[in-house]
């Protein structure tokens, strides 16, 4: 029997919508990157990018679990000595909430051009308004 592997033509991509309000963000990010990633589908193949394209609403209003939220910071080096950069979590909350879901998600993608071009589908939004209504969004299903 021989191993089926789609083609190109053959991988069919959905739009999904996720709302992050009120959600924690490792356990969000982690059903996102599967999404994205295509382990949903039952043809999934590793080497393949087999994901859908995955909307996040309301990015700043993601929750963290225990001290998370006063402990954690997000660094950011320049290349030059001392070039050291963090900042915590409340901070990058309020300016840039959509790079902690972004990062959150990425992290958790392969680290090479396959994941980068997984990467490329994740659009996320502050508030609840995105420019992706006439891709037909549908709600990401919780068992996924």
């Amino acid at each position: 029997m021989r191993t089926y592997t789609p083609r190109a033509g053959e991988i069919t991509r959905v739009w999904f919508i996720v709302d992050a309000d009120g959600q924690t963000l490792g356990r969000l990010a982690t059903r996102i990157a599967s999404v994205l990633r295509g382990k949903h589908k039952p043809t999934f193949t590793p080497h393949l990018d087999m994901g859908d394209h995955v909307i996040v609403i309301n990015a700043d209003k993601i929750v963290m679990t225990g001290n998370k939220a006063e402990q954690k910071l997000y660094h950011a080096h320049s290349g030059f000595p001392g070039g050291l950069r963090s900042v915590p979590f409340a901070t990058m909350l309020e300016r840039k909430p959509a790079q902690i879901v972004e990062a959150a998600v990425k992290g958790m993608l392969p680290k090479n051009k396959l994941g980068r071009q997984m990467g490329t589908k994740l659009k996320v939004y502050q508030g609840a308004d995105h420019p992706h209504a006439a891709q037909q969004p549908v709600s990401l299903p919780d068992h996924v």
